[in-house]
């Protein structure tokens, strides 16, 4: 069965979409088959990253290993079973195609609470959460005092997640390795982001995710974007020396594949 990956979370924004093609196209460089699927079936940036890709790569006559993109497949009313969700039936769908053919399928869920998103979750085998370094982003996680310094709850996002669990446990299936990222960090100390760093690391032990480091804020991710390129392919497009900019976010995206601990997964990029 193919390794599950589900970047969620219900704040857009956090970066997710480019979390999810670079962590596709590193799979897919390091010979690994990927399937994807977008569940923003109203923005498709992920679906729109993969179109891109493919047109540039057409126009430039170039070949480079990248994800198996599918769209949620449509389907016929009388398909459905009697009281059967027809996003569930799609979703359902989707994965069974990609699972006969990939090592891994990466899903990109919206930033909002759906009835799609909510599925995907529950199929998670790793569960990627990118977050803002904000305590507005982390109020999706957790309720917290005036101070940012005490845990008052668990929020929307997190009991989503658990209800996802539960719903895993009750199929005999594994546990969801949770990864909350730390995305679209600045480059100064600031108090608020020691109190983020803190805050975070209370509510990991509490609730039950791994913390990994996620990108920094650069302007190369929103260059990349209308060619479909990632930063692993910039020296295959003609690009002679990375920048040191450039060279630090190939870093980033190493220590975040490795800190995922993705079965059979040997990081050498």
């Amino acid at each position: 069965m193919a390794h599950i990956i589900v970047v969620g979370n219900e704040k857009g924004g956090a970066g997710k979409s480019t979390v999810s093609m670079h962590v596709a196209t590193a799979l897919a460089r390091m010979g690994h088959r990927v399937g994807a699927l977008d569940l923003d079936l109203r923005q498709r940036t992920m679906g729109r990253y993969c179109d891109n890709r493919r047109r540039y790569l057409e126009s430039e006559g170039v070949s480079l290993p990248g994800p198996s993109y599918m769209e949620l497949p449509e389907i016929e009313q009388g398909a459905l079973a009697p009281g059967e969700n027809a996003y569930d039936h799609r979703l359902s769908k989707a994965v069974s195609a990609l699972e006969a053919e990939s090592d891994f399928i990466l899903i990109d869920c919206p930033g909002s609470h759906t009835r799609l998103s909510q599925v995907a979750h529950s199929l998670a085998d790793t569960l990627i959460t990118p977050l803002n370094d904000s305590f507005v982003d982390f109020d999706l996680l957790a309720r917290i005092d005036n101070d940012g310094e005490k845990i008052l709850g668990p929020s929307v996002y997190s009991e989503m997640v658990w209800n996802a669990r539960q719903l895993r446990a009750q199929a005999g299936l594994k546990p969801i390795d949770w990864i909350v990222l730390r995305n679209r960090l600045g480059a100064q100390q600031m108090i608020n982001k020691m109190k983020m760093e803190k805050a975070l690391e209370r509510l990991s032990k509490r609730i039950g995710f791994r913390i990994a480091p996620g990108f920094s804020e650069r302007v190369i991710f929103r260059e990349l974007f209308p060619r479909g390129l990632t930063l692993l392919d910039l020296k295959d497009v003609g690009v002679k020396q990375l920048n040191i900019s450039n060279v630090a976010a190939r870093q980033e995206l190493r220590d975040l594949m490795s800190a995922l601990h993705l079965p059979e997964v040997d990081v050498r990029f």
